[in-house]
């Protein structure tokens, strides 16, 4: 009988200290000796990567994108060497694949690649073997042979689409939380676990900025409907499993940007603009188009590409905000919980619609508010009802 095929993924807090990844190689240890095939991913130790990109920024503000990947890749390569040598010393044998070893073949979009498909030969050889697979996350290879990196958070994709591609009976990924929530807790003390919660909301949630989960590694678990569960390293519970392809709830949970901001520009530098986001990769989350000005909506991180490029065609950007609400029926939330900011003196800049999800753009300093007040009044009384929901979605 085949044995049940189990992807883990653990993040960069989680193999942040030899003593983290003595921690992470029990958890895969209980996992073999559960009767599974285990495959691991790994980040980058916490930190690691932002410090291999201070170094190449010291040289250059905007490093040249292909040499940026293979600095950046080195550093989930030191992740999964060590924890290998770890499994190895405890009397399990593990073998350690970089994503050119994985064969984890992507696009030529440097620095935020997309995968294109994973021959899964090399491990399937391998667990045949009765060995742990130890992959780097974040990483692949190019039809041409160059090192790409997915992006930030590129190591939940790097699973999921590892154990789509192995059709795994659930990946799960390990991080510093203990599961999916309402909204971050940091931020809001009432929000709550989601013990399940669809993929078309963990979709919305994380192209919104909700930090749990990649948005790609929703796309392709929900593509491949691939059973997804959030877990934490630190803590013993089930955490939060995504599946299902419906959202029941009027609103659901709520997310938030902040490192977004808000670049004014003439009516005949806007297309331009436009342009040169384009030819640079950069998403454009919205334009608005003022009375009195216009303006586009990017990434705090694209203004300096911008900046460089266009050479002091466009303006100071302005650092904004971006409070969305996700559910099945945001439309009717807008005209309740615009009154409700205006009554509580603040300011929305600028909204928007999407599917199954309402974004206001606001000044940083009344975002955690504004949070606080919409999860009061649109999620905290649906809490009880949200149960009932869950337990027999579960059912």
């Amino acid at each position: 009988m085949k044995k049940p095929l189990i992807v883990q993924k653990f993040g960069g807090t989680s193999v942040g200290s030899i003593e983290r990844i003595h921690q992470v190689a029990e958890h895969i240890i209980n996992a073999k000796n559960a009767g599974n095939q285990v495959v691991v991913v790994v980040s980058a130790m916490s930190g690691e990567t932002n410090r291999l990109l201070d170094l190449a920024k010291q040289i250059d503000s905007v490093p040249d994108a292909r040499e940026l990947d293979v600095l950046l890749s080195a550093g989930e390569q030191v992740s999964m060497a060590l924890l290998a040598i770890t499994l190895n010393k405890m009397g399990y044998t593990a073998r350690s694949l970089t994503g050119t070893q994985a064969k984890i073949v992507t696009d030529e979009q440097y620095n935020d690649a997309t995968i294109k498909h994973i021959d899964v030969q090399p491990i399937i050889e391998l667990l045949a073997q009765d060995q742990i697979v130890i992959v780097a996350g974040f990483q692949g290879i190019t039809e041409s042979g160059d090192i790409t990196t997915l992006g930030r958070g590129g190591s939940d994709t790097s699973a999921v689409a590892l154990a789509g591609a192995l059709q795994a009976d659930e990946c799960q990924i390990f991080t510093d939380v203990d599961g999916v929530y309402s909204c971050d807790p940091r931020i809001v003390k009432d929000a709550h676990k989601l013990e399940v919660i669809d993929f078309p909301t963990m979709e919305a949630m994380a192209r919104h900025g909700a930090k749990v989960l990649h948005l790609p590694s929703v796309l392709h678990a929900w593509k491949n409907q691939v059973p997804l569960r959030v877990l934490s390293t630190f803590d013993v519970n089930q955490g939060s499993l995504v599946k299902g392809d419906e959202c029941t709830l009027p609103v659901c949970g709520l997310a938030i940007q902040r490192d977004m901001c808000l670049i004014k520009a003439e009516k005949e530098t806007l297309a331009l603009l436009q342009k040169q986001s384009r030819l640079l990769g950069i998403a454009i989350w919205d334009v608005i188009e003022h009375p009195e000005w216009l303006a586009v909506v990017v990434k705090q991180d694209a203004y300096s590409k911008l900046e460089l490029v266009l050479q002091g065609k466009v303006a100071d950007c302005l650092p904004i905000s971006l409070l969305t609400a996700v559910g099945a029926n945001t439309a009717e939330l807008a005209t309740l919980s615009q009154q409700l900011l205006v009554d509580n003196d603040i300011v929305t800049i600028h909204q928007k619609f999407d599917e199954q999800s309402f974004t206001i753009a606001l000044c940083p300093e009344s975002v955690d508010s504004a949070a606080n007040l919409w999860h009061q009044a649109y999620i905290t009384p649906n809490k009880a009802h949200d149960c009932l929901q869950k337990h027999a979605f579960l059912n």
